[in-house]
């Protein structure tokens, strides 16, 4: 699988039965301002996360989000192939179109680390993998991630209201649904050049 390098990051695949990534993972899915703000539950132990790390984030195309300083996973981020029922109901998609999501350790809140790790992750879907247009959504009252796909360029395509978030139990929210296409990710990235 490929490794994405930026100025302060290691985009690489999770370590299937990697007790390390297992724990550094738990360390910051544990968390209950991280999880539920991605629509998931905080992990609750190391083999849960190691679980995870075999079942779920070791799909293609999803990275472990890693400090070079250190080789720690911090985050993860991934594009997939598998969007939400949110975005394939949404006029505009097409199969081959892929959903980009992230996440990242508490600590490393503010930092533009995501934003960093993401620009990589964007320049690889069209350059490397030829895709046509990325998708992504986040919670409407998540600010963060919005500011995020702000900075990426996903414009605001519709609000999908009331969605279940399946893996939170009975839990409903307002979904934001993004997109950014190779023609504008590509004028983004000339505009940054001038």
């Amino acid at each position: 699988m490929t490794v994405l390098e930026t100025e302060r990051l290691i985009l690489r695949p999770w370590k299937v039965g990697d007790t390390a990534d297992a724990q550094a993972l738990f360390t910051y899915a544990s968390n209950p301002n991280v999880g539920p703000a991605a629509s998931w539950r905080p992990h609750t132990s190391v083999e849960e996360s190691a679980e995870i790390i075999r079942t779920v984030l070791n799909a293609p195309e999803t990275y472990a989000v890693v400090l070079k300083r250190n080789d720690e996973p911090i985050g993860s981020i991934g594009l997939h192939q598998q969007p939400s029922e949110s975005v394939i109901n949404t006029p505009g998609y097409q199969p081959s179109d892929m959903e980009i999501g992230y996440w990242i350790g508490e600590p490393y809140w503010g930092q533009g680390l995501i934003p960093e790790a993401a620009r990589a992750l964007l320049r690889h879907g069209f350059e490397d993998l030829g895709l046509q247009a990325i998708w992504g959504t986040h919670n409407v009252e998540n600010t963060k991630s919005s500011r995020v796909m702000d900075k990426l360029g996903l414009r605001l395509i519709r609000i999908e209201p009331h969605v279940r978030r399946e893996l939170l139990g009975d839990v409903w929210r307002d979904q934001a649904i993004r997109r950014i296409t190779r023609e504008e990710w590509e004028a983004k990235v000339a505009d940054a050049l001038d």
